[in-house]
């Protein structure tokens, strides 16, 4: 049985983590530095975000790798030391996981873009990001991760390319999310509906969306993937709201509340893994477990209208407010 089999053994949802840059930042990252540097050079406060998000009850949380292959690394100078950042990412979180005493954590190995284009569109050929992938993926599992989490993709190849890759490295089960921001669709133009049936050929642990444009429209992605692979675990962790400029800076407009309300519509349309992304705080996890779990009621909050056309209808005695549109 896998990590992730066992872990959802008699489960029905699991709670994820939530963003992992801000908080770095929260706690003296500067802008433009390489977040997969503090690994080596601040552990302690890598395993401080690792352990907020334990504390607030998150079943899964990410490890701090998500540009952790050569050709993001490579940006820093730092491509010789792919396997090094990549093991302490994951070596540091078994340690946060491991301490755990009331429940089993698991820790998710996180791979995101390689920031290329494959060709015929860029420079990079499928074989090139296969050994990218796979030399991250090494260093994650020697470090202890129980899951190969591939994220915020927006390119089936390229997704195709990193499963492939991890597969290579290691026998650990394969999580995977795009991203979807333009019109229901990622980037590249995929649909949650291609997205579930990848993951079906592929024979993934589990498919789901992360990021993206807008609450609605990753709940509506899921949905899709969720219908092309039935059988397939499904992930939702979407962003906190919608990003708003306020003056230079980038402000999130999903309160804890707001979050807390997604969390439960996720619950009920059937989703298993349950996280949040850009702009949360531990804060907005530790009130998605209270309402998970019952302790809080579900918040009454205006929701965003998806821009697809799958948009999840409410179901009889379904709480959450109001719908408005964006």
């Amino acid at each position: 049985m896998t990590g992730l089999d066992a872990l959802l053994d008699g489960r029905t949802v699991m709670l994820i983590d939530g963003a992992m840059g801000t908080e770095l930042f929260r706690r003296g990252l500067g802008s433009g530095d390489p977040p997969e540097a503090w690994n080596v050079d601040e552990p302690e406060r890598v395993k401080a975000v690792y352990a907020a998000y334990v504390d607030a009850g998150s079943d899964v949380f990410l490890t701090n790798s998500f540009g952790g292959t050569r050709y993001r690394l490579k940006l820093h100078k730092l491509d010789d030391r792919v396997h090094e950042l990549n093991e302490a990412a994951a070596r540091l979180g078994r340690e946060v996981a491991d301490a755990a005493t009331d429940r089993r954590v698991l820790v998710a190995g996180s791979m995101g873009p390689t920031g290329e284009l494959l060709v015929p569109m860029g420079q990079l050929t499928p074989e090139g990001a296969v050994d990218a992938f796979a030399e991250q993926a090494a260093g994650l599992a020697a470090g202890g991760a129980d899951l190969v989490w591939i994220e915020t993709m927006s390119s089936l190849e390229e997704l195709e390319c990193a499963v492939i890759g991890a597969r290579q490295a290691c026998d650990l089960p394969v999580c995977a999310t795009m991203s979807f921001d333009t019109a229901g669709r990622t980037m590249m133009g995929v649909t949650g509906t291609a997205a579930g049936e990848l993951a079906t050929r592929l024979d993934l642990a589990a498919i789901g969306a992360n990021c993206g444009n807008n609450l609605a429209d990753t709940e509506a992605a899921v949905l899709q993937m969720q219908a092309a692979a039935p059988h397939i675990p499904v992930i939702s962790k979407g962003n906190a709201g919608i990003p708003e400029w306020h003056g230079t800076e980038l402000h999130y407009s999903g309160s804890p509340e707001v979050m807390a309300a997604y969390a439960h519509r996720a619950k009920e349309h059937g989703f298993t893994l349950i996280g949040a992304c850009c702009g949360s705080t531990p804060e907005h996890l530790a009130l998605m477990r209270a309402v998970l779990d019952g302790v809080e009621p579900v918040p009454e909050v205006e929701e965003v209208v998806a821009t697809t056309t799958l948009v999840a209808k409410p179901r009889e005695g379904r709480r959450g407010g109001r719908r408005r549109r964006d």
